[in-house]
């Protein structure tokens, strides 16, 4: 009980004696995110050109939150978007994707400058995934040696090296 209390779990009883316990979830990261934006200079500096009318490609919802389309804009604090990016790329449910799949899932709920690229960079910098994830190149073919001359310069070899990629 005094377990639960701390939990700030709502207890009560009920007419037939039974203890009935309600729970409130709140999106904590999503108030961090607002409470973040309401310190970002850049990003009051644009709620109020939404507020006058001069930007219509942003909106500000009722509790203060800026948004961009339908997605929320996270303002430019490093340990926040670790944090959204951690929970995307190594919570248990994710299972390290991909850059290209992390990135639509992110996409549908927060927006921020350039956040294909972290994105990206995050992602190649993820050590399980550097160890886990398969090369995607044709593997090359068996290792032909030349024959040991007897003497030098007896024989000299060149060789052509073609079907290169062009960069």
């Amino acid at each position: 009980m005094v377990e639960l209390r701390r939990l700030k779990v709502e207890l009560g009883v009920d007419e037939q004696g039974a203890l009935l316990a309600t729970l409130q979830v709140r999106p904590v990261l999503v108030e961090r995110i607002i409470a973040a934006q309401a310190e970002d200079p850049l990003i009051c500096t644009l709620r109020a050109e939404v507020k006058n009318g001069d930007r219509t490609d942003c909106s500000v919802r009722n509790d203060g939150a800026l948004m961009v389309g339908n997605r929320l804009y996270v303002p430019h604090d490093e340990a926040l978007k670790r944090e959204i990016l951690e929970e995307a790329h190594s919570s248990a449910f994710a299972m390290h994707p991909g850059s290209t799949k992390m990135y639509h899932t992110l996409r549908e709920h927060y927006w921020w400058p350039f956040m294909k690229k972290e994105i990206a960079e995050y992602v190649r910098k993820c050590l399980v995934c550097q160890q886990v994830k398969a090369e995607r190149q044709k593997p090359s073919g068996l290792l032909q040696p030349l024959p040991i001359p007897e003497w030098k310069w007896e024989h000299v070899t060149m060789d052509f090296v073609f079907k290169l990629p062009r960069t």
